[in-house]
Parts: C-alpha cells; sequence; structure tokens
C-alpha cells in the first residue's frame, strides 16, 4: 500500500508487551476506509498512545481470515477489536470478518476477550440491528470521551482482568452503551465549546494512492449544517453546525505538505473563509477540489475562481421534483438563484454541470414530475443563455437521482417508504423528462437495493438472523430469499405513537421538534435555518438544553 502518514511514512509497529493492542477495523474495502475522515480522526487519536498497539483491518473477501495491513496478524488475536460504522450495508461485514476470526457473532456467547466496540456515525444515527454482535458502543464524536473509554479497558488488560471487569468499569462513562448494563438513553457526546468553532476539524491521517480520493488531503470545513433538511440525518445527529478556523487548516496543509486537497462539509459556501483559503492554496500550487455547492452560495467571484484554477465540473443539489416537494422538505432552495447559478456555470465554461435529486417522498404524484419536466426546461434554457452565440459552456448536464431512505432522528423517520414497483416508475419518468434534453444525461439509483437500505434503517435487534444469513451468503442474496418479509416491514407506517429502536440514544434533537417538523412537512411549511447566534438565541429543536446538559 503506497501510502503516507502526515506526510511521511507510516510510523512503525509497536511491541504488544505492556500494551492493548488494538484492531482498528474499517468493515469496507481499503479505498473507502482511507477516505474516511472520521475512521482516521480514531486512528490518529489511539495511535498516537503509548499504551496502546495499533493495527489496522479492511474488508477483504478473498484471504480465508482477516488479517492487520500492518502487520500481517490475525484479527482473532487483538484483545479489543473495534469496528467503524458508517453506512447500514457495513452491517453484514462485521458479522463476516468476525466469523472468519474464529469471533463468536453474538456477545452473549463470547465471554471472554476480545471485547468487540463500534463507533462511528451509526452508532449514534442507528446500530440496533447489529447491537447483538457488540459487547458495547461509543456514540458520539471520538473526541469527546472515546479515549477515557479505551482507557478502562486498556487498564483492564494490562491487568490481566476479566473482559466483564471492563465492561463493568465503562459501562456508565459518557457515551457509552453496554447493553444490559448502561442507564438508558445514552447521550452522544459532541465537542462544542460556547463560540460554535470546530477546533479539531478532521484531516487525512493517511494520504494514499489506492485511496478512493487518490493521493489526495481531506480536510473537514464545517461538521452539521444549519438548514435543516428533513430528510437530512447528519442536519440532526451533527448538531450544532460549526465551522473550523482557516489557521487550524493552513497548520494542518502545512504539516502534510499534500499535491492536493479535498474539502469536505454539509454547507461548504457556507464557510466564510471558503474563498481566503482556496486563494492561499493556490498560491503554494497546490491543488484542491470541492464537494456538491449550495447554488445560492455561489457568487461570480467563486466561480471565475474555480473556473480560473482548472475546475471543470460543479455538482449542484436539486433534491425535489417540484417547488412543493422543496418546500416540504424545508428545502431553502430560490429557482431563481439556482437558474441564474446554471446561467454563470455556463458562461464561464465549465464543462459539466451535475445535478442530484431523490425520488420517492411522501405524496410525490405525477404533478410533481410534470413541473419537473417543465424546470429542467428552465435548466436547459438558462444553460443556454449562459453560453451565449458562441455556444460555448456546459457541454453536459449529468442528472442523478437517488430513492428516498427514511432515516432515524429525522422527521422522515414517521415516513412511509414506497415500493420498488413505484420508484421503477418514478425513475421511468425522471429519465424520460431528461432524455427530451439534448446534452442531458440521466441516471438512477437501483431501487431494489434502496428498499435493503431502508429495511437496515428503520430496523432494530429482530433483524439479527437477517444479518447472519447476509454475512453467510451476501447481503443481495439474503434480501432475494427474505423479499416478503423486506416488503412486509416497509408497509408497516409508524405512527405518532411509535417508539423507534433508535430512542435508546439522545442526540440531542427532541421527539416534540421532530415530529412537529413531520407535520410541516404534510403542509408543505418551511422552519428557519439555525441562526448564527446559535442554540441559545434558538431553542427550538433541543439542542440548548442538550448542551447544557439539562432534560429535556
Amino acid at each position: 500500500m503506497s501510502e503516507l502518514y502526515f506526510g511521511r511514512t507510516v510510523p512503525p509497529l509497536k511491541e504488544w508487551g505492556g500494551r492493548l493492542p488494538v484492531a482498528l477495523v474499517f468493515p469496507e474495502p481499503a479505498e473507502h476506509g482511507l477516505s474516511t475522515l472520521g475512521w482516521q480522526v480514531v486512528y490518529r487519536l489511539l495511535a498516537s498512545r503509548e499504551d496502546l498497539a495499533v493495527e489496522r483491518f479492511f474488508w477483504d473477501p478473498i484471504p480465508p481470515r482477516p488479517r492487520s495491513v500492518d502487520s500481517g496478524r490475525d484479527l482473532g488475536l487483538f484483545p479489543l477489536v473495534a469496528f467503524s460504522l458508517n453506512f447500514e450495508g457495513d452491517f453484514p461485514a462485521v458479522l463476516r470478518m468476525l466469523g472468519d476470526a474464529g469471533i463468536a457473532l453474538k456477545a452473549e456467547d463470547r465471554p471472554e476477550w476480545p471485547l468487540v466496540l463500534a463507533g462511528g456515525p451509526l452508532t449514534f444515527l442507528n446500530p440496533f440491528p447489529v447491537l447483538p454482535a457488540l459487547d458495547c458502543l461509543f456514540v458520539g464524536e471520538a473526541e469527546a470521551g472515546l479515549s477515557a473509554m479505551v482507557d478502562r479497558v486498556a487498564a483492564a488488560w494490562i491487568k490481566g482482568e476479566e473482559k466483564a471487569t471492563a465492561l463493568d468499569a465503562i459501562a456508565h462513562l459518557p457515551g457509552v452503551l453496554v447493553p444490559g448494563k448502561s442507564r438508558l438513553p445514552v447521550r452522544r457526546q459532541v465537542c462544542v465549546e460556547g463560540d460554535l468553532i470546530l477546533r479539531n476539524p478532521g484531516f487525512s491521517c493517511f494520504v494514499s494512492s489506492e485511496a478512493q480520493f487518490r493521493d489526495m488531503l481531506l480536510l473537514e470545513v464545517n461538521r452539521g449544517c444549519p438548514y435543516g433538511c428533513r430528510f437530512c440525518a447528519a442536519g440532526s445527529i451533527y448538531k450544532p453546525p460549526r465551522h473550523a478556523e482557516m489557521a487550524r487548516l493552513q497548520e494542518v496543509v502545512r504539516l502534510c505538505a499534500p499535491h492536493k486537497v479535498g474539502l469536505v462539509g454539509t454547507a461548504l459556501t457556507d464557510w466564510p473563509d471558503l474563498l481566503p483559503f482556496l486563494r492561499w492554496l493556490e498560491e503554494r500550487k497546490i491543488k484542491f477540489s470541492l464537494s456538491s455547492l449550495r447554488a445560492d452560495g455561489l457568487d461570480d467571484e467563486l466561480l471565475e475562481f474555480l473556473r480560473r484554477t482548472g475546475t471543470r465540473s460543479v455538482t449542484l443539489a436539486l433534491e425535489g421534483a417540484s417547488a412543493r416537494l422543496r418546500s416540504a422538505m424545508n428545502k431553502h432552495f430560490s429557482e431563481e438563484a439556482f437558474l441564474d447559478a446554471v446561467r454563470r456555470i455556463s458562461r464561464l465554461q465549465f464543462n459539466t454541470l451535475k445535478l442530484y435529486m431523490i425520488t420517492g417522498w411522501p405524496d410525490e404524484k405525477e404533478e410533481d414530475w410534470v413541473e419537473f419536466e417543465e424546470f429542467l426546461g428552465q435548466i436547459d434554457e438558462a444553460r443556454r443563455q449562459g453560453q451565449g452565440m458562441r455556444r460555448k459552456g456546459v457541454d453536459l448536464i449529468s442528472l442523478s437521482a437517488s430513492c428516498l431512505v427514511p432515516k432515524a432522528w429525522t422527521p422522515l423517520q414517521w415516513a412511509g417508504v414506497h415500493d420498488e414497483d413505484w420508484i421503477r416508475r418514478a425513475m421511468k419518468r425522471l429519465k424520460t423528462a431528461a432524455a427530451r434534453f439534448r446534452g442531458m444525461r440521466f441516471t438512477g439509483e437501483n431501487p431494489g437495493q434502496a428498499q435493503v437500505q431502508a429495511f437496515l434503517a428503520r430496523s432494530g435487534e429482530e433483524i439479527f438472523p437477517f444479518l447472519e444469513r447476509a454475512a453467510q451468503v451476501g447481503l443481495a442474496a439474503a434480501s432475494r430469499e427474505c423479499a416478503a418479509t423486506i416488503r412486509e416491514a416497509l408497509a408497516k407506517n409508524p405512527d405518532k405513537d411509535t417508539v423507534f429502536p433508535w430512542e435508546r440514544l439522545d442526540v440531542g434533537v427532541s421527539r416534540k421538534f421532530l415530529y412537529a417538523e413531520w407535520k410541516k412537512y404534510g403542509h408543505a411549511l418551511l422552519t428557519p435555518p439555525c441562526p448564527d447566534s446559535g442554540c441559545q438565541g434558538c431553542r427550538l429543536c433541543g439542542m440548548d438544553a442538550f448542551l447544557a446538559g439539562s432534560p429535556r
């Protein structure tokens, strides 16, 4: 594996004597782990400790047993096995890796070491389908307490104590869920100070030619999002929204000396230092890449800079097919600003405009698709207006559509899920609309895969036998075998009094607020974004009381 660690070679392995060996497992291929900031933040946090010997594992189905990419050691040798859970599709890989390492799949069947831990975004979204396999969870941002938990585990291991003793020692720590021992609900741990500055932004500690974002240093510009889109879990589980300081990111770049930087965030154009930071990178001849941008944040100065420095494509979020749906999802979207952005993007001769949207909304219907086709015509006209008489501008509009998967901790957790046939009809309708326009290409997500994701995202421990089967035969095959069960589960629409599995956690956003937002969805009513003054200046969703440690 060709990679650098903080701009240098990867540090040498530590001897195990007198240390707790830790297997840090990313249950997806290495290219994804090497492009995932949260997992790398944890590596940096733990690998720097002298009392730990940390080694990395990735999902690789070819070898008969999971082995460390650092030493080749077998996963079954490590007393602490720590999984990073990022997507619901990771669940079967977790079980497959445990089984292939000779580790009992259920926590109740392994009273002795190893201790199997999980962290990552899914542990404060909905980790409960895979909970029977785990001895404990860490719920929240790793910088806010993971080290304190590992302290107790390391002390127990080094003293030769039993795993049960270690679990007793951590069960009541903040952010720790030990099934049957921890007090519920477990509160998400979050790094927040009064000024809402993201003081420890995530960044790559590995810059690798094998990463999905090849040879690129990823920098976290902001965490959380103020806009409150009702389908977006990140808007809830990463509250409150925080921005990094430019000086801190400059310090990281100087330390790592990368050739290319990728900026990561939920709302890049909200960061006031975006253009100054990009100019600073340009002065040092460091290339850069941006994730998707908000149309209303694209002024001429930023667009002209991006085009002059070699950016060839721009990605914008369209989300819903009609103005009604966009209001229902609380998408603060101006059609006029969007079309104006398209004109300017075309005038500046970007090659490709990438648009993405979602279908499968509650109460989405034919009238929305008719309006969508009309709006595509306006987008195409805006592109041609930008091209002018020379007909030079955006050559390709690439439109991609995904399927709505109602997520935990969003107002749409009360939404129903359309069946596969409905989604296929919707995708066909959107594709037909896009086909009317020259230079417009459409791609749509596989509806079957979205159905399985929704099943995993909305379930609890009751589907663990399904995960065991998926670990044996693969998720696709297990889904075909259990198609009727999946359809039946997704056909059940939650009501106001439904108690969700994930409510054993407390992420900070109140159920009362989420349900009120769900009702506002039905009336297409907007809720204003989080104010710049912070949670104390709003007190709408419950985060103010959560951050203060008060009951809600």
